[in-house]
């Protein structure tokens, strides 16, 4: 089958999840995990503050990013379910597994081993219930935070694959062949993997067909990932995709929405999980701060008609 525009899209660029308390976020990914905070701004919709906190390794490259909107002081909760992205798993060395499973557990998280796709995983959740894995992966060169409280020969490298529960395949293996430029590479009971670009970590979506499950909420609700970021190279390439993709009769994809690092189109898929795919900006997380300093200075988002201070005091200041 020749190219199409859906073959821009190359790999993951990053995770958004909605999550409950701000510290406890904070705490989690930096402290727990030992992710780099690279960049703490707020949600660029809406004119409700809500804080947008991006997690990586030390520069925030492409699909190294964990981001999340801390939303428990909205009140607003939402709920798992078919129709979402399930779970995100993240690259770690096969050697560093028992070393985590020993860190997560003495923070308090249960942790339970699986295997899928031949690989080993350690399963576990966020504090507000949104469910991560790590799993180990060998000779994934991405490089780790260096500087956190994991040593970086056993550090997480970046995201490995996602999860999306859905009820029926069909439909949405058309859309990942044919508008998103996929390629099945494997099954394991009820899911299938589909792989992007060179088909490395960081480049791998799982399905887990569930045709019993409720579906999930769609907003931006406490307990549920919100969507998945996919990198594309260029701005000529991201509208190549929009044009292809609207032609297929996915018309409702978005205009292109500058994020302040990076320019995204947003699409409602088949199996009810939103995708966005995403061109960075030249000077990326460091347009607004030097490199290093990213993370270290909440950046205001355009949108709120209120001062820095003003949104710090409605949520909060975060401590390292």
């Amino acid at each position: 089958m020749s190219a199409t525009p859906g073959h821009h899209v190359t790999r993951h660029h990053h995770i958004t999840i909605a999550t409950g308390g701000a510290q406890e976020d904070y705490d989690f990914h930096t402290k727990v995990l030992g992710l780099k905070s690279v960049k703490k701004t707020a949600f660029y919709d809406g004119q409700v503050p809500i804080y947008h906190l991006y997690y990586g390794n030390d520069v925030g490259e492409e699909s190294s990013l964990v981001t999340t909107f801390p939303v428990a002081h909205t009140g607003v909760k939402g709920r798992q379910g078919s129709g979402q992205v399930r779970y995100v798993s993240l690259s770690v060395p096969p050697a560093a597994l028992a070393y985590w499973r020993e860190r997560l557990t003495s923070h308090g998280f249960a942790v339970r081993e699986q295997e899928r796709f031949g690989e080993r995983y350690l399963d576990f959740q966020h504090p507000c219930g949104v469910h991560y894995s790590l799993v180990g992966v060998a000779d994934d060169a991405r490089k780790p935070h260096s500087k956190g409280p994991v040593p970086a020969e056993l550090m997480i490298r970046g995201t490995h694959s996602i999860g999306v529960s859905l009820r029926d395949a069909e439909a949405m293996e058309e859309f990942m062949q044919l508008g998103w430029g996929g390629t099945r590479v494997a099954s394991d009971r009820n899911l299938i993997r589909y792989s992007l670009g060179d088909g490395a970590s960081g480049a791998l979506v799982d399905f887990e067909v569930e045709p019993e499950r409720k579906a999930g909420t769609w907003i931006v609700g406490e307990g549920t990932v919100h969507h998945m970021a996919f990198q594309v190279p260029s701005h000529a390439a991201q509208n190549e995709l929009k044009l292809y993709l609207e032609g297929m009769g996915y018309t409702d994809v978005s205009d292109v929405k500058d994020r302040g690092y990076f320019d995204s189109i947003y699409v409602r898929t088949p199996s009810g999980a939103m995708f966005e795919a995403t061109v960075t900006h030249d000077d990326g997380f460091r347009c607004d701060e030097p490199v290093e300093r990213l993370g270290t200075e909440v950046m205001l988002a355009p949108q709120l008609k209120m001062s820095r201070e003003e949104m710090l005091a409605q949520l909060g200041y975060l401590k390292d």
